[in-house]
């Protein structure tokens, strides 16, 4: 907890209206050339707090076109330099995290706190790329004494990024990857979250050769689209939902044949054995659940808890009285815990899988509805379901929202057979005592990410990503530098002219 008792944040609140928000196109904050905007709206105020740049197609071409312009001369720098300039950016990031963090509060609805927290981690996830700069290099084949042969590692060229909106400024500076890897970058903003990500742009104008990297704002129906669709953008990765980034495929594909990742949603288990100790596995699930980050808007949320049904009435009862604790409210208070859903289409979505579950015959235990002591604001308490059917579309689709559902069962293959029976790979979580019994279901669950006897917390350098639906690629490692790189080989005769 900060000392400003939200004095900072709601300082950055005052003055927005009043601010005016610009793209980075080439070095220059512009306007759209067709001059449209969209309201930046506060989920927790319910109103409109800024106004940004809407960009159009012609928006998207002139920011590629800048990328394309000034890729030869970031390509052809030493490492070293380009060390320094992003090495200077990322400390600018963190020099500005109270303002970033509360850009972030504001526009997206979660605890300034946790957004705070998501700068220190942008930073810890930059220092994973500047180790694994030396990956950047090619290897000697010996074929035969009549030749040299030999690869490279060279960028793409211009590098497409679409990110989501829980993490955004978190997200934004993942686009400092590519361009460490001698990429320039289009960056395309949340459609809900844009504020952090233009900032970025303003403190990037300074620090980074023009066109490096771009920021455009907008809608990813429009923005989203023309940059996926580019012929210059050979490199697409994107953030978000299994169905967008079918989309984003599909598009991709009908312009050119491109290289694409996807870090896409997930439906996660957390699988209890009978021997697991509860309360460790209570606080595992709450926290698993990302309440207190998010509100449950993350694709690693452990939204399943699939446990032995000797040990589910205990379990969900202490649950439920750790929920009861979680401090919501304002997301710019330093004490808020959990704040609001991020738009009002995110929180109809919710309530409708809530309303669902209900008729599916899952047992409501906890929240369903606005939290009491809120009267405005799009709040959703944290939300408890048990004697949850498998099968029910609240236990086999993304809700991305404050939803746990409750799931048992008597056999291990069972077990099993429900944590991998949803199209989703993400992450899971095993919770016991017997540590090689959990390291035998971590080779049968169909998962890119497990944790044992823990939840949520991300390790710099170990690989993220998923398995199934739930993506293409992995981040946050060493080789997700490389994979902004792609192999050359060299052949070279050495035999007489």
């Amino acid at each position: 907890m900060t000392a400003d008792n939200g004095v900072q944040g709601h300082r950055v609140l005052d003055g927005l209206e009043s601010r005016s928000f610009r793209m980075l196109i080439g070095g220059e904050l512009v306007d759209g050339l067709a001059g449209e905007t969209m309201d930046s709206r506060s989920p927790s105020l319910e109103r409109k707090v800024a106004e940004v740049p809407a960009a159009g197609v012609e928006d998207v071409e002139r920011a590629v076109g800048a990328a394309k312009q000034a890729f030869p001369a970031w390509r052809d720098l030493d490492k070293r330099t380009r060390v320094r300039h992003v090495r200077d950016v990322i400390e600018a990031v963190v020099t500005d995290a109270e303002e970033l963090g509360a850009l972030d509060a504001v526009d997206g609805g979660n605890p300034v706190t946790a957004m705070r927290s998501d700068v220190a981690l942008a930073a810890s996830l930059l220092e994973v790329a500047f180790e694994n700069l030396g990956s950047l290099k090619g290897e000697t084949v010996p074929i035969s004494n009549d030749h040299l042969n030999y690869t490279v590692r060279e960028p793409f060229g211009v590098v497409g990024k679409i990110i989501a909106y829980h993490h955004p400024l978190l997200f934004a500076t993942r686009a400092l990857v590519p361009i460490l890897a001698g990429n320039t970058v289009v960056l395309k903003t949340p459609d809900q979250t844009q504020l952090s990500g233009l900032r970025l742009g303003e403190i990037v104008a300074d620090l980074l050769p023009p066109g490096v990297l771009n920021v455009v704002s907008g809608m990813g129906a429009i923005a989203g689209d023309a940059l996926a669709r580019h012929p210059d953008v050979r490199r697409l990765a994107f953030t978000g939902s299994p169905r967008t980034g079918r989309t984003i495929q599909r598009s991709a594909a009908e312009s050119a044949v491109k290289t694409v990742s996807l870090e896409l949603g997930g439906k996660n288990p957390l699988i209890v054995l009978p021997d697991a100790d509860l309360e460790m596995t209570a606080q595992g699930a709450v926290k698993g659940m990302n309440f207190h980050w998010t509100a449950g808007q993350s694709c690693g949320s452990t939204s399943r808890l699939v446990v032995h049904e000797s040990l589910a009435d205990e379990l969900v009862e202490r649950v439920v009285a750790q929920l009861a604790d979680i401090r919501i409210g304002d997301p710019l208070d330093p004490a808020t815990e959990m704040g609001a859903l991020v738009s009002e289409a995110q929180r109809d979505k919710v309530m409708h899988y809530i309303d669902s579950a209900q008729q599916s015959g899952a047992e409501l235990v906890a929240g369903g509805d606005r939290p009491q002591e809120l009267s405005s604001g799009l709040y959703v308490a944290p939300t408890v379901f048990k004697n949850v059917p498998a099968d029910a579309p609240v236990a086999q689709e993304e809700i991305f929202g404050p939803v746990l559902s409750v799931i048992t069962w008597r056999e291990e293959e069972e077990a099993l057979a429900i944590a991998n029976g949803v199209q989703y790979g993400l992450t899971s979580s095993i919770f016991t005592r017997d540590v090689a019994r959990a390291h035998r279901l971590a080779r049968r669950l169909d998962a890119g990410y497990v944790w044992i006897n823990s939840t949520s917390q991300h390790f710099p350098g170990m690989p993220f990503g998923g398995f199934k639906d739930s993506g293409i690629g992995r981040e946050e490692d060493g080789a997700e530098l490389l994979a902004y790189t792609q192999a050359k080989s060299v052949n070279v005769s050495l035999g007489a002219a």
